[in-house]
Order: C-alpha cells, then structure tokens, then sequence
C-alpha cells in the first residue's frame, strides 16, 4: 500500500508552476527587501487612512487582489502586505512576495492559547511549530515540527527587550482545522508543551527554508482553548494592541 501523500517530499526545486510565471508578477518591481506581514485586514485599512502607506504592486488571486505597499519607518523602508488566512493561503503569498524581490520577513498575529496565564495581547515568539497542516510537507521533508532560525529568535527577543514587552518563546501548534480543535488533540498538545495554536506559522517557516530567506513571527495570545469551554476573551479596543505588536514587528524586521 502506497503511503501518504503528504510523506512523499519531491526535493526538485523547479515546479510546473513558479511564482514568477503568474500574471501578477512583474520584474521590475522592485520593493524593499525587509517585508512585514500584518495579519490584521483593519490595520492595513488604518495605515492606509493614515497616509502610512503607498501602494506600490498588486497580486492577482482566484479571489480577491492583494495590495503590496510600500511605508517608510525612520528614514528606512519596508514592504507591508497581508498574507491571507490559513497556511496554503499565506505560503503562496509569500512564495509572490519573495519572487518579487523580498527576502526579509516578519508576521505578525493572533493565535489561540493552550496556557490560560498566556493573558490576551500576552506577546509570543513561535521558536519552533509543529505541523499539523498540509503545505509545509511540499517544502520540507516530513518532520512532527519545524524551528525557526534561533538567530531570527534572538533578534525578535532583543526588540521586545528594549520595550520592555513581556513574552514567551515556545512550540506553537498550526493547524488548518480550527473546527476541529478537539478536547483530546487539544490535551495533546499540550502535553506535547505547545503554547499557542495558529493557522500559518509552520508553512511560513518550511517556506522559509526552501527558499532560504529569513524569517520570523510575533504571535498575540488571543481566544483561550485550555479549558473545558471555549473563552473568545472578546474586548472591544483590539487596534491599539494590533498597532503595537505591528511596530514591534516593524522593528524587528529592519534588524534582520
């Protein structure tokens, strides 16, 4: 019997269908290399009120147009975009993104908690994810997890130092179901010491490495699935916290 396909890794680094080949894609582009991915469609729209950002590219996708923009941070400048939710989704816009020249970046989110001290907005930095989606096994050879670049994770640590931001560094669980985040699978994990549960971090990571650019992540601890009931922990003044953990990122980006 025939395994499964997700264990057949093909390491042949030339697909039918690249990036580049897509009618998006122009090669005189060229954006900041350093590229910060905000997964926050409210903060986007505020920047661009806000006169932050111009936009400089859009990619075409089956569903809508995606804006690329450029912003300028302290005489320096930065690419801004958001990836999409779920991790076939972003993989393939940051695959855009890097064909178009871009080979710094930092994401950043909200992710569930499996530890209920994890306070919402409590700022984490995923060290490594484990890979419960599809999209990271057409990248990297099949693993149970996957690290980032520990130099990445130093200098995302040494932002939130000089701020004075408490966080976390730990295993984050990604998953493409959030429907199916099950009592037993969620006991699992965190037997297995994940900290947070996210949609994209282990097929940005196993990107990452394919194509050899650096990476990293912020994760804002956001709903509680640690307890017998779900807890959405709802508050109403998310933008300031989404501003900051995005300036953070910013950052963190340049620094890379």
């Amino acid at each position: 019997m025939e395994q499964i396909p997700l264990m057949e890794f093909d390491p042949d680094k030339r697909a039918l269908i690249e990036p580049d080949m897509l009618r998006s894609f122009r090669a005189n582009i060229n954006p900041p290399e350093h590229c910060v991915m905000p997964i926050y469609g409210s903060l986007i729209e505020k920047l661009k009120q806000d006169g932050r950002l111009e936009k400089i590219h859009e990619l075409h996708t089956p569903l809508v147009p995606i804006d690329i923009h450029k912003m300028e941070y302290n005489g320096r400048f930065l690419t801004v975009s958001h990836p999409g939710i779920g991790a076939a989704w972003a993989a393939a816009h940051l695959e855009q993104l890097i064909a178009i020249g871009c080979r710094k970046f930092v994401a950043c989110g909200s992710a569930g908690v499996l530890k209920p001290e994890l306070n919402r907005g409590a700022v984490v930095i995923p060290s490594s994810a484990l890979r419960d989606e599809g999209t990271s096994y057409h990248y990297c050879p099949p693993s149970r997890t996957i690290e980032m670049d520990s130099k990445v994770v130093r200098k995302l640590e040494s932002v939130l130092q000089k701020h004075n931001v408490n966080y976390q560094i730990g295993k984050t669980w990604t998953t493409d179901a959030f429907f199916r985040e099950t009592k037993g699978r969620i006991a699992h994990r965190k037997s297995e010491g994940c900290l947070t549960v996210d949609m994209e971090c282990s097929a940005f990571l196993a990107v990452a490495k394919f194509r050899d650019i650096k990476f990293g992540q912020y994760l804002a601890a956001g709903d509680d699935v640690s307890g017998d009931e779900w807890d959405p922990r709802y508050v109403d003044d998310r933008m300031p916290f989404q501003e900051k953990i995005f300036w953070l990122s910013v950052e963190a980006c340049l620094s890379l």
